[in-house]
């Protein structure tokens, strides 16, 4: 816990507000410059790809709306803590200007499915990215999995991987966020949960006491079903992914689950545009934050 900024820690165990999360990478980033109106006749490359999305992603900081009144933490791709908001990286911004906490995605993506799950492909040079993220002044972490099926056998490698490698992630000083997805479109979704909150609970019976990790996971089925992860020592924080529901469904379902907050993608940028104006831009995201704290403070 020695390089944990613990201010940081504090604001993320305690403070009021929700984790956005800026982090759509390679396979997901034309995806998201579509959602923003900049389809793919705009740029000829990676790099022109990644300096459009960084325009995108610094709107969005930048914005008056993006206020630590509100939210917590940032997520962010790795080629967005390696660029600059204003001189300073990315990171340094977050926290110097905005006082938000900066984390950083890790995974690789997704394995091809198995057991009814998607564990988390090899993370190539894991340990370089890390030392570079402690460099930058990153905070923690985000990696995901997914569970489509209540197999238990498969949920069970999911979590044992998972913190696997949040223990690597920890013994570099930075704090993990362990993300089991569970589809929200899957059949047996109530059953999962179930599986998943036990092999949870076992890993983090197995932990050290000093070690610190954050949870994200799907909206409960079950309203307050992850209030047992969220009273455990080594849990800082438990937050939630929007999954594929739309901002006022994933904010009405959140809402239901006290303690719970937001660290959605989709649902905070939904309808923000390139074509906007300054005005209209602020506004439409001060809204979507507005509505994603109200959800996440109940």
């Amino acid at each position: 816990m020695e390089n944990v900024n613990i201010e940081q820690l504090n604001q993320m165990h305690s403070g009021k507000g929700f984790i956005a999360a800026l982090d759509q990478s390679g396979g997901s980033t034309p995806k998201a410059l579509a959602q923003y109106g900049i389809k793919e006749d705009r740029y000829k490359n990676d790099e022109e790809m990644y300096t459009l999305v960084h325009e995108m992603r610094t709107r969005i900081i930048k914005s008056p709306a993006f206020d630590s009144k509100y939210i917590l933490g940032a997520i962010l791709f790795e080629n967005t803590m390696d660029r600059k908001i204003d001189g300073q990286w990315t990171a340094d911004y977050l926290w110097k200007e905005k006082k938000i906490v900066p984390f950083l995605k890790v995974d690789k993506g997704l394995a091809e499915l198995s057991d009814g799950v998607q564990l988390m492909k090899p993370i190539a040079n894991l340990d370089e990215l890390l030392t570079r993220a402690v460099e930058k002044n990153i905070f923690g972490t985000k990696m995901r999995s997914v569970i489509k099926e209540a197999n238990r056998d498969g949920i069970s490698e999911v979590v044992k991987q998972q913190f696997e490698v949040g223990l690597q992630i920890f013994k570099k000083g930075l704090v993990p966020i362990i993300e089991p997805e569970v589809d929200i479109y899957s059949s047996d979704k109530a059953k999962s949960e179930e599986i998943l909150k036990k092999e949870i609970l076992k890993q983090l019976s197995l932990l050290d006491k000093d070690v610190k990790v954050m949870l994200k996971l799907s909206i409960p089925t079950a309203h307050d079903f992850y209030k047992e992860l969220m009273s455990d020592s080594h849990v800082v924080r438990v937050v939630a992914l929007s999954g594929g529901y739309d901002q006022n469904e994933a904010n009405d379902k959140l809402s239901q689950n006290h303690g719970l907050i937001a660290s959605f993608s989709r649902a905070l940028s939904d309808g923000l545009t390139d074509s906007l104006s300054d005005e209209e831009f602020n506004s439409k995201l001060k809204n979507s934050i507005t509505g994603i704290y109200e959800a996440s403070i109940t």
